[in-house]
């Protein structure tokens, strides 16, 4: 219940905080260009705090459905404007004003992922460094010379100091190449140059397990099989397996790590596994029954068990990514520019079929993350409101009517042909991008609910 409230929460935080941050973008342009502000809202519907400041009594509203905003200004299309304010109403003003004041929301999100990264940074973000534990036989990565015990240092001339830097280079780096260029530092310190091939794994499969898919796993800990917390109504809870069990032996064979029997597990789908527990100093035999399931085409099993929580890395793993105050802006601008550039293109990628339509999120997988990243710390989270931010800008550019990038396409026709669309041509578009919306949320919510309910 606590994780619940959590996320609930940390939704409730990010949207606001992200939400009212765009919103500003229009309200504070179109105050400087001269246009007369009536409302700035930071949700729909009924208002829970309305107050009037300013000369221009403008409203400041926190409304109770926190999913959205908006800033209504002094526009005679929606209703009579006095003489003397006729100057200060939006659909007065050129085209170019019209343009920055509507451009502003998405370029605000922009500011505030520089912002968080830059926060980020300053305070220092811990990882793991992108040591590798082991190469599968006769995969990419064996063809290309990685060994294990190699560290990841750069990829493409891009600096990986960890996992998670690593990771969003290699993917950023081979969404639209078939190789490339990877330094690695061997054990005895010795540097070694290679050249990457991924022209053997579809698109579909770059942004899902990309080191796996070229045969790379990072190097972990030894993990002893001892049970952590258990899947209510489970395979292991059904057997009578607990919480801190530590599972000796499967099926007669000795296990030496965790991975050993998540193999023993995973290749018994349906069939009964016999395992010799210790439990408070004694020794069970117990037999679970690990369940069928489907995984990308194949059938596994499944105990409903994860690992008991580990201890902290050990020393000579761990990295910290850490920037002065000065050299934090220039990182977290390349940090907003690589995430940008890679949301827009893996969105061009799903409308050609290339990327994975399942890559789409809606509220609950973002309520899920929010609350994940808050209860690991301050970087995680602000990192998490970064991306967001940075999703948001993207898709509030696309040429979708409704969207702050339909407006911009239509102030862009007005350029091009000198005078604005007529009423009917924007009414029959407005009706395709509601239609476009209500697609593109009615799979979001489908790939929240399907991974909320098929784990």
């Amino acid at each position: 219940m606590s994780g619940f409230i959590t996320s609930v929460l940390a939704l409730i935080v990010t949207l606001g905080l992200l939400i009212a941050f765009h919103e500003f973008g229009h309200f504070w342009t179109a105050r400087k260009l001269g246009v007369k502000v009536l409302r700035y809202s930071v949700g729909f519907g009924k208002p829970l705090f309305l107050r009037r400041r300013g000369p221009d009594q403008t409203e400041y509203v926190l409304a109770m459905i926190p999913l959205g905003g908006y800033v209504k200004m002094l526009d005679e299309r929606e209703g009579e404007v006095a003489p003397e304010e006729v100057h200060r109403a939006f659909n007065r003003q050129s085209v170019w004003r019209r343009f920055a004041i509507v451009a502003a929301g998405p370029l605000f999100n922009f500011i505030f992922a520089i912002l968080a990264f830059w926060l980020m940074y300053v305070i220092g973000v811990p990882g793991i460094k992108p040591v590798i534990g082991e190469v599968l036989p006769e995969s990419p990565a064996a063809v290309a010379g990685f060994q294990p015990g190699d560290r990841i240092a750069a990829i493409n001339g891009h600096q990986t100091p960890t996992w998670s830097v690593a990771r969003i280079t290699l993917l950023d780096e081979t969404l639209d190449a078939d190789s490339v260029s990877v330094d690695v530092l061997a054990e005895d310190g010795r540097s070694r140059s290679l050249t990457l091939s991924v022209a053997g794994i579809p698109p579909k499969q770059k942004q899902k397990n990309l080191f796996s898919n070229i045969g790379l796993t990072p190097v972990r800990p030894e993990l002893p099989a001892v049970l952590g917390k258990l899947q209510a109504g489970g395979a292991a809870e059904q057997a009578g397996l607990r919480s801190g069990d530590h599972v000796l032996t499967a099926n007669g064979e000795p296990l030496d790590d965790w991975m050993a029997l998540v193999e023993v597990v995973r290749g018994s789908p349906g069939k009964p596994v016999q395992l010799e527990v210790e439990r408070d100093g004694a020794v069970l035999n117990l037999a679970v029954t690990p369940a069928a399931t489907e995984q990308e085409g194949e059938t596994i099993g499944r105990i409903g068990a994860a690992v008991a929580p580990a201890g902290p890395p050990p020393p000579e793993l761990v990295a910290k990514v850490q920037y002065s105050v000065f050299e934090a802006v220039g990182e977290a601008a390349a940090k907003t520019w690589q995430l940008s550039a890679l949301t827009l293109r893996m969105i061009g990628k799903m409308f050609t079929g290339e990327v994975s339509l399942d890559n789409l999120s809606g509220p609950i997988t973002i309520a899920s993350y929010a609350g994940y990243t808050a209860s690991v710390g301050i970087g995680a989270f602000l990192y998490f409101l970064a991306v967001v931010s940075i999703s948001l800008g993207v898709l509030n550019l696309l040429p979708v009517p409704l969207l702050d990038g339909g407006h911009l396409m239509y102030y862009i026709i007005e350029i091009v042909k000198g005078s604005p669309l007529s009423d009917s041509v924007q009414a029959q578009m407005q009706r395709v991008g509601v239609a476009f919306l209500i697609l593109l949320m009615t799979l979001a919510l489908y790939n929240d609910f399907a991974r909320l309910f098929g784990g």
